[in-house]
């Protein structure tokens, strides 16, 4: 969940083997790995925080997002079936 709305929904394992939305990749990538010294590649968001009172339009997470284009600024994504249980809303993930 980004700012009040659901980004993606997937068994357990499923999140953890394959995420499919940018911002559950970067969750993930910050989760502490219990090896010590295993390697770990977080992912950094930048970009502005956005306000969850006046969130922005489109998709609400595109302000951070690497791979935001124009239709993230514009139009918000719906959740929509990615796999037999997996659901993702996010353009990246549409069929073109």
């Amino acid at each position: 969940m980004y700012l009040g709305k659901i980004v993606e929904v997937a068994p357990r394992r499923e999140i953890f083997a394959a995420p499919r939305h940018p911002y559950t990749k970067a969750l993930l990538s910050a989760v502490p790995l219990p090896e010590p010294g295993a390697q770990r590649n977080p992912i950094i968001l930048r970009g502005d925080l956005p306000s969850p009172i006046n969130p922005p339009p489109g998709c609400r997470f595109h302000t951070r997002c690497p791979f935001a284009f124009d239709r993230c600024r514009t139009e918000e994504p719906t959740l929509r079936a990615a796999g037999p249980e997996q659901w993702v809303a996010c353009h990246l993930d549409e069929p073109p």
